[in-house]
This record gives structure tokens, C-alpha cells and sequence, in this order.
């Protein structure tokens, strides 16, 4: 017996089996109804669920449709096309994608997407209003919701990393991008947008030690009450930890390596053993923290933590924007300059070595200080926002990547207004458009050729539709 013939009869088994279900469900109702019911009644008050389409062994069912349609009317997306035949091919292609990431062993644990989902999930709640109408409105529990979300995110990402695997070595030369860009018309070239490059030099207001023993002897006197059964460590974390990400999990960090640990807490936490014992107040980058070892597997550590941070007071503050004006005054004054005062005087460990020069990660993993405005913090947005080029901006207050209360000063290094892209000036935007177009060609002669490899059957009703890849209907 062939393949193609292994895959027809799952596709009858499968339709037997909603058939089965369908009728079992008029039959109940039939039974429940009083005798002068017709048959359309019967029929009407049925839920009837249908395979729509097989793909490979995997079905698609006409509820899944339905679903990929509330919630694309929820988030607003539109299709490019027929709903009820985009729908269906986008979940084809997932299925395709996640049966190639089985066969390569690709595989995105819990731990991967248990932030995010929870960060979803913490705003599906703030949108609604509370957890309990979220319930409501859901027709399920918070732990079901989540569970859910978490699975739909785990396949997102594998197909990201599975569509990331089959491009990885596709490569653009200098001559590409010429031979591409060389006859296009000036209105098809790209526009870039405005962008700046902005150097930052930050400073931690001084805490008085009273409130740094104060954030230690309540850490202490939570270790207390846990050492004494009084609560348990996941209650406290819940209720006192300041760390949004995990005290909602009871202070829990899954499975995680000691190089994605800031370092002072690595050394704690990997050299704990007893999961009955919670280790000294350790002090990190993003405050004070007291930790319970859960489990550990190979090199990576399951901890608890709780995580509070000294308070800042508006004194502090005050004298921390008093000290950065001086700065300021010293660099208009030539005293100094920006370069050397953020080498010296900064407390960006991000920034500092690189004389206080911001930037990020572009999607293509390539780092780049050519930052659009809506890509920097909002607060050092408004800082530079008028200045002109080499102007540095009055002392302002903002709240750093750890969370932190700090006073800083930005100096708009250069402004580059948006215009229609050059081979000289944006070599590298105009490299990416051309990487990005031959992936997509890659992968849609990828898709285009695995259909034909994979048993597929479509329902009648979706013969008719213009597909974006050809081969479906066989």
C-alpha cells in the first residue's frame, strides 16, 4: 500500500469519525426533543464540526477556520483576499512548516514561550477589565486560557525558527544589490525614514544605606517566616517581588543558563542545593534579591526569586539632575566632551564603553546607533526631539532597561531626514530588501515543491479558490 493511499484512508477515518459524532449529537437531541420535532429542528440545534482539509496526516478542521476568523477580526488584521479560502491556506502552510520542524528536531520548550503568553495574557486581562470577566468571556479558566495561548504561541515559533533554518544560507553580495536596484524607477525605491544617532550619559540617584537595610532586612524577614512555615516563598513572591515577570508564577524562573543570569545572581543561585534552604541577599543590577533553588538539569538552574528594589526618594533625584547640569555646563564649556565625560562618568554599562552611543538589533540581527525616534526610549525621544546636531538636551529623569530610576543627559550626534533610499548612503537598507526578496522566493519554491511531496486533500467547496501557491488541489 502506498503513501498517498495511507493518507486517503485517514482522511475517510477522520470523516467517519465527525459523521459519527454529528449523528450522535442529532441522535441525543432527537431523543431530548418532544415527538412533534422535524427533522430541521434536530439539525438546526446541531453543532457540527467538518474536515476541510488533510494535509499530510494532519486535518484541518472548519472550527479552526472559525477561530483564525474571531481573532483576526479581533486584532484587526485583514486578509488579502477571500477570507474563506486565505484562512485555510495559511493553516496549511503551518502544517506544512511544523511537520519539516519535526522531521528537523526543531523544538521550542515552555520556557520559551512562557513570558510572552503571560505578557499577552496580563493584557487580554488589563483589556477586559479583571481575570474573572476574562473567564467569562472565554468560557474557560485562567489556566486553560493560558495553556492554550502558550501552545498557540509554541507553534508561532516554531514555524519562525523552521522558515529561519531553510533561509540561513542565503547570502547577498554588493553586486546583487546594484544589479537589483540599477533600472528601478526612483519612486519604487524604499523611503527611509528619519533617523538619529543619540549618545547618553546616565547616573543612579544615591540611595542612603537606611533604605538599602531596610529592602535587606524585609528580604531577611521573608526568609524567616518561609524557614519557620509561617508562608510559603511563592506566596511572598506573589505578593511582594518586583519583578512583573515572575512574581505572577510565584518568583519562578524555568529552566534557565548561567550566561542569560546577571552574574552576581548566577553565582548565588548555581551554588544553592538544598530546595528547603533559600540562599543570602544577593545585590544585582536590578536590585536585591533572595533566592530557592527548585531543580537543576545539566547546566541550566529552575529557581525562585524575590526581587525588591530600594526607592529612589525626589531629594535624590533633585541632586542626581543637579549633578548631570554641571556635567552639561562642562561639556558647553569645552572642558570636556560628551565622549569622554560618558566613557568616565556613566553608570550605561550598555552605552559607556562606546563613548555613550545608543542602538539596537535590527530584525536581520545586524546592530546598528541609526535609530528611528519611535525606537528609542520615550523619554530620551522627548529629550532630543528640537535639538539641533551636537546640541546636548537639560537633565532628565527615566527608568532604564532594569527598571531603574535614573538621571540622565542625550546629545543628538546626527540626523539623517527621511528620503528615498541610495546605494552610498544605505547600502545596508538596500541590502536587506534584497536578502528579504530572495528569501521569500526561496521559501515559496520550498512550499511549492513539498506540496508536491505531501499528500493533500481539499474539500470540494475550496476547489475554486485563487491560491497563493499552486498544487493544493491534486
Amino acid at each position: 500500500m502506498n503513501r498517498n493511499s495511507i493518507f486517503r484512508i485517514s482522511f475517510l477515518a477522520l470523516s467517519v469519525l465527525v459523521a459519527f459524532g454529528t449523528m450522535a449529537k442529532v441522535q441525543n437531541t432527537a431523543k431530548s426533543a418532544d415527538n412533534d420535532t422535524d427533522s430541521t429542528a434536530i439539525h438546526q440545534q446541531s453543532v457540527i464540526d467538518e474536515v476541510i482539509w488533510v494535509v499530510g496526516d494532519e486535518a484541518i478542521l472548519k472550527s479552526d477556520v472559525e477561530e483564525m476568523r474571531i481573532q483576526a477580526a479581533q486584532e484587526g488584521q485583514r486578509f488579502n483576499g477571500d477570507p474563506d479560502c486565505v484562512i485555510p491556506e495559511q493553516l496549511a502552510l503551518q502544517k506544512l512548516f511544523l511537520q519539516q520542524a519535526a522531521i528537523d528536531s526543531i523544538e521550542v520548550t515552555d520556557a520559551d514561550v512562557a513570558a510572552e503568553a503571560d505578557q499577552q495574557l496580563d493584557h487580554w486581562i488589563q483589556m477586559i477589565g479583571s481575570r474573572e470577566k476574562l473567564e467569562e468571556y472565554k468560557k474557560q479558566s485562567i489556566g486553560q486560557i493560558r495553556s492554550e495561548l502558550r501552545a498557540a504561541l509554541r507553534e508561532r515559533k516554531t514555524v519562525g525558527m523552521m522558515r529561519e533554518k531553510l533561509v540561513e544560507n542565503i547570502i547577498v553580495t554588493p553586486a546583487d544589490v546594484r544589479r537589483y536596484f540599477k533600472d528601478m524607477p526612483q519612486d519604487s525605491l524604499p523611503f527611509v525614514p528619519t533617523e538619529v544617532e543619540v549618545q547618553i550619559i546616565t547616573q543612579t540617584p544615591r540611595i542612603p544605606q537606611e533604605e538599602i537595610d531596610r529592602v535587606k532586612d524585609e528580604l531577611r524577614s521573608f526568609t524567616d517566616r518561609v524557614t519557620k512555615g509561617e508562608t510559603s516563598f511563592s506566596s511572598l513572591a506573589r505578593l511582594y517581588s518586583e519583578d512583573p515577570g515572575s512574581a505572577r508564577r510565584g518568583g519562578e524562573l524555568d529552566y534557565t543558563g548561567r550566561g542569560m543570569l546577571d552574574p552576581a545572581f548566577a553565582n548565588v543561585a548555581f551554588n544553592l542545593t538544598d530546595p528547603n534552604k533559600i540562599s543570602k541577599v544577593v545585590e544585582s543590577e536590578f536590585g536585591f534579591h533572595i533566592i530557592q533553588l527548585i531543580d537543576k538539569r545539566g547546566d541550566k538552574i529552575k529557581c525562585r526569586h524575590i526581587l525588591m528594589k530600594p526607592q529612589v526618594s525626589p531629594e535624590a533625584v533633585t541632586e542626581g539632575l543637579a549633578r548631570l547640569d554641571s556635567v552639561r555646563n562642562d561639556i558647553i564649556a569645552e572642558k570636556f566632551t560628551f565622549e569622554q565625560a560618558a566613557s568616565v562618568l556613566s553608570d550605561d554599562k550598555d552605552t559607556r564603553n562606546n563613548f555613550g552611543l545608543m542602538s539596537t538589533s535590527t530584525e536581520m540581527t545586524r546592530r546598528t546607533s541609526k535609530l528611528q525616534m519611535q525606537e528609542l526610549p520615550q523619554e530620551v525621544a522627548r529629550a532630543v526631539d528640537g535639538l539641533q546636531v551636537g546640541e546636548v538636551s537639560k537633565p532628565f529623569e527615566m527608568i532604564n532597561t532594569r527598571g531603574k530610576t535614573v538621571c540622565a543627559i542625550a546629545k543628538l550626534k546626527n540626523r539623517v531626514e527621511g528620503h528615498k533610499a541610495t546605494i552610498t548612503e544605505d547600502y545596508q537598507i538596500l541590502k536587506d530588501v534584497v536578502l528579504n526578496k530572495r528569501r521569500e522566493e526561496a521559501l515559496h519554491e520550498w512550499v511549492v515543491n513539498k506540496i508536491k511531496n505531501v499528500y493533500v486533500r481539499v474539500n470540494d467547496q475550496y476547489k475554486n479558490c485563487n491560491f497563493e501557491y499552486q498544487g493544493w488541489i491534486k
